[in-house]
């Protein structure tokens, strides 16, 4: 196990994992829920409410010039992380989920129709299908699921089929949360363009694995929350192409999203604060450029590798434990497993492993019609981040096997 000691020294960077839970050390694999933070970015949060605390864009004195500026830079270092285009193609929201709500709203009330067609994958997380599911109940429309077989892998020839049903917006996850489950995005965005059809990419689940290049994959817009990426909780991006964010109306009203108010007409700002009503979270903005740049120094695809070593080592320990059933077997897989014990109910492993200091995830994972597509109650989830090593494997699985043989 070699292979896993380049990413050592990056366990040192993150204090959280460094504690201890039942008198016993951490092993923390809840990574596609929430990912520990790097010094780096605690200390950029304490910095700015330290030093730089104040509101943006309105004020002319000094401190609020500064975090301005700061604010300003960390969307010029976003978009240069995803090669977007323009930095005003980078829209700050408080995670995903308000990221697609707001272009569900806005997008959705552009195109829209009575009777028109969404197209979603069978793997959403909810916060990619619910928005759209309610978009479809107040156009009286119809949500398309593109399915998937057996090994969690979205069946294409499905999905070429409903494009030809002229949805209005298709909405994949890039990786799917509760199986992961890589999806052929490039090709997915390029059918759908084949039918003029604009699509939004979940990437909660991606970006933190991959190297993401919008103008590649050329998505009309992508998503991501800070906290799943080593940042800080309450700060997210929406990314979008100009020409989509200019005719879309604004998603909520207030300050700075404003040009001229009076009380018989109240005119537009232009992007990106159009899209951003009120005072942001500063901080948190901040927090998650620190944690860009942690991952850009560190290697995406060093990491990337690192985490498949993990992923493939973990993979095959676990299918030699008796009556073990992996959930989500696609051949292109991000560092998540899935995964059951005979009749043993997750939330009873769950309980057990935590008491043994293993941090792991149980239930539906905010997606349940996965688990009604599998016919099975939720998973254990064990999802892997750059500062897990060899021995956080040996432990999860020594444990697992220490509770399966209790509850057997």
């Amino acid at each position: 196990m070699n292979r896993f000691v380049e990413l050592q020294n990056i366990r040192e960077q993150f204090p959280a994992i460094q504690q201890q839970v039942y008198n016993q050390s951490l092993v923390y694999l809840d990574n596609a829920a929430t990912t520990l933070k790097p010094k780096a970015v605690i200390d950029r949060i304490h910095h700015y409410y330290s030093i730089e605390n104040s509101n943006i864009h309105r004020g002319v004195h000094y401190l609020s010039q500064q975090a301005t500026t700061a604010f300003e830079q960390a969307r010029a270092y976003v978009a240069s992380y995803l090669n977007a285009a323009y930095p005003h193609e980078v829209i700050f929201t408080k995670g995903a989920t308000e990221s697609i709500n707001l272009v569900a709203h806005s997008l959705g009330e552009l195109l829209m129709e009575t009777g028109d067609k969404i197209l979603i994958t069978a793997m959403e997380h909810h916060s990619n299908m619910v928005p759209w599911q309610q978009l479809c109940n107040r156009k009286e429309g119809e949500l398309l699921i593109a399915g998937m077989n057996e090994a969690g892998e979205t069946d294409l020839v499905h999905y070429r089929n409903l494009l030809e049903q002229k949805p209005k917006i298709v909405a994949l996850t890039h990786v799917s949360n509760s199986l992961g489950t890589i999806n052929p995005v490039r090709e997915m965005i390029a059918l759908a363009h084949q039918h003029q059809i604009p699509v939004l990419i979940d990437g909660a689940q991606s970006i933190v694995h991959q190297p993401i290049d919008v103008q590649e994959l050329d998505c009309d817009f992508f998503v991501f929350s800070g906290h799943k990426v080593y940042g800080p909780m309450g700060a997210g991006v929406l990314y979008g192409k100009t020409h989509w964010l200019e005719k879309m109306p604004p998603y909520q009203y207030g300050g700075e999203m404003v040009d001229q108010v009076s009380y018989a007409h109240t005119s537009f700002n232009q992007l990106p604060f159009k899209f951003e009503a009120g005072t942001p979270n500063v901080s948190a903005v901040l927090g998650l450029e620190a944690a860009l740049r942690f991952m850009q120094q560190t290697g995406i695809e060093h990491i990337k590798s690192y985490e498949r070593n993990l992923l493939e080592e973990a993979e095959n320990e676990l299918k030699k434990i008796p009556s073990m059933r992996i959930i989500g077997q696609a051949k292109s897989k991000a560092p998540v497993i899935s995964f059951l014990i005979g009749n043993i109910h997750p939330f009873d492993l769950g309980t057990l492993l935590d008491k043994m200091g293993i941090a792991v995830r149980t239930g539906h994972h905010c997606a349940q019609p996965v688990m009604d597509a599998f016919d099975i109650p939720g998973t254990i989830r064990a999802s892997l981040a750059m500062y897990n090593n060899a021995d956080d494997i040996q432990r999860f699985i020594a444990a697992v096997k220490k509770a399966a043989d209790m509850l057997s």
